[in-house]
This record gives C-alpha cells, sequence and structure tokens, in this order.
C-alpha cells in the first residue's frame, strides 16, 4: 500500500495566512526523506461560504507543485484534484508535459470538475454544464498527453491539431487521476482514469460511503466492460498524529500502531494509495505518519 501526504495550502485558522513555502518544502521533504510515497495538493482559488462572506486564501496548486518537483528527486507529485474549468485543457496538456520534464516522470494528473461556485463566479468560470465541459476538456487533453496531439470540435471546447511538443519522458503521458461519485462522472472514470480517487474519511470501520461509492464505481465498469483491475484505487483520509484542536472529528488518532493498523484496514476495500491530511501541519508530524507507513508496508501488499 502506497501512502501518501496531502499539504496544508489554505489558511491557517491561527494566523489567518497559508503555510509559507518554505514550511511547505520542508514538509515535502520529511515526506520524501521519510519514504513516503506522495505528495499532494487541493486546487482552488479561494473560499467563501454563504455563511461567512469572508475570503479565506491559499496557494496556487500548479505552481507551488512546480515548485516541489525542483526541490524532490522521488516522491510522486500531484493536484488532488486540478480543477479542470480553470484552465484551457489544451493548456492543460502542455502545463502537464513540461510538468513531466522538471519531474522527472513523477507527476499523476489528478482532474475534477470543481464544485465550489464561489471561486468560479469570483474569477469569471463559467459553473454551468461541468460534467459536460469536463468531458469535452479530456477529449483534448487526453489525445495530447498519450498520443501527441488533438483535434476536436465540441460545444464549449475546440483543438486544431493541438500538438504537444515536446512530449514528456513517459511516452503516454502521466497517469490521470479522476475524482468522482455521480453516475456521468464514474462513467467517465471507467472509460478514460488510470486511478480512481474519493476522499476525505477517517476510521476504515466508518468508511460507509466510500464503501457504497465503490459499489457504485463497480457497476459503472461493468457497465463499460472494463476490467476492475486495471483501475487503480486511491482514497484521501483524515489522521491526527497528535493533539490538534484544528483536526476533524473523525480522524484516525492513536499510537503509530494504531494508525497503522487503521491505515492497513483499506487494503479490505482494495486502495492502494492512501493520501493523508495530516494534523498537526508539522514536520514533526510528517515523520510520526511515515513511521507509521513503515508498519502498513510490512503488514500489507494491495495488487496494483
Amino acid at each position: 500500500m502506497k501512502i501518501g501526504l496531502m499539504l496544508p495550502i489554505g489558511e491557517d485558522e491561527a494566523t489567518g495566512r497559508p503555510p509559507s513555502f518554505d514550511h511547505l518544502r520542508a514538509m515535502t521533504l520529511a515526506a520524501e526523506d521519510g519514504g513516503l510515497d506522495s505528495v499532494w495538493c487541493a486546487d482552488h482559488v479561494l473560499f467563501r461560504s454563504a455563511d461567512d462572506p469572508k475570503t479565506r486564501g491559499l496557494h496556487e496548486a500548479w505552481t507551488l507543485l512546480s515548485a516541489l518537483a525542483a526541490v524532490t528527486s522521488r516522491v510522486t507529485l500531484g493536484p488532488l484534484v486540478l480543477c479542470v474549468p480553470f484552465r484551457n485543457p489544451a493548456l492543460t496538456a502542455k502545463m502537464a508535459a513540461t510538468f513531466e520534464e522538471v519531474s522527472a516522470g513523477r507527476l499523476v494528473l489528478g482532474l475534477g470538475c470543481g464544485w465550489h461556485q464561489p471561486e468560479f463566479d469570483a474569477f469569471d468560470y463559467p459553473f454551468d454544464h461541468r460534467v459536460g465541459r469536463f468531458e469535452e476538456a479530456l477529449e483534448v487533453m487526453l489525445p495530447m498527453l498519450r498520443t501527441g496531439s488533438a483535434t476536436f470540435e465540441g460545444t464549449w471546447h475546440r483543438a486544431e491539431r493541438a500538438d504537444l511538443t515536446p512530449r514528456g519522458p513517459r511516452p503516454h503521458g502521466p497517469p490521470i487521476m479522476i475524482a468522482g461519485k455521480q453516475p456521468r462522472m464514474l462513467e467517465l472514470v471507467a472509460r478514460h482514469a488510470d486511478q480512481w480517487n474519493a476522499a476525505w474519511y477517517g476510521h476504515p470501520d466508518e468508511a460507509d460511503e466510500l464503501r457504497e461509492r465503490l459499489a457504485n464505481l463497480r457497476a459503472a465498469l461493468d457497465a463499460a466492460g472494463r476490467d476492475p483491475a486495471t483501475l487503480a484505487l486511491t482514497a484521501g483520509v483524515f489522521v491526527a498524529v497528535a493533539d490538534d484542536p484544528d483536526a476533524p472529528e473523525n480522524a484516525m488518532r492513536g499510537s503509530v500502531a494504531e494508525i497503522a493498523d487503521a491505515l492497513a484496514g483499506y487494503a479490505a476495500m482494495d486502495i492502494g494509495h492512501l493520501i493523508v491530511h495530516l494534523w498537526p501541519r508539522t514536520t514533526e508530524a510528517v515523520a510520526t505518519l511515515a513511521e507509521a507507513a513503515r508498519l502498513v508496508r510490512d503488514r500489507v501488499t494491495v495488487p496494483r
């Protein structure tokens, strides 16, 4: 089982600012040095709720990941997940190929259609027909990444000999992860994705929603005639390795061995890669998570 770290790139409740790049770099290097498998961050431009019109900010995901690719050499890196409507799909493919070059082929390209309407409204992105727009964007991005060129004419997107040159170091491009739970998105997962993600969960004994999503995913794979063994399953989870008032109530807690047992429990659902939102947001906590991850690897082997 692979275990990765979700970086905290949003505003800290205590300081009112996101963690500095120096701090995020230190957490990333602690993950790499400790043997964790991956480092991820969310892709949002702001948060704003109807109950509280105050804007909460966070760092831009792609810029941050690119900088982290340049200071690491082993960990997989990726957005969890890139909000496709924020960027032209052909340009996204171009950016991914360059990221692959910078990282020497360590990108997992996580993709989603977005959900937080206030950020769409604030930055003048259309919020309508999000799944339809997402599906068309895939018809541009995936041929470019996998074959080097795309020509497509749709309702919202078009490409005319959008050639991807230079290509990245992997002949067929980076693995594509799609996050989705509704029927149309699960259909796209079954047709196009190399990996699927669902989030966020605590102890596996309480992850009933994930079990429901997995059942729906398997139905979509059956409908598409796809072997479930060809799709890697990933899940985002909450872990608190020490007391922290900001940690979610359902976060996995306990000793290193107890946390390892809880993480290993996801193997029963064939989850092969866990992505951990971690508390406290410190390098010491990352080292503790890495210790738990080593125990998990000694106990669990998940196919694919």
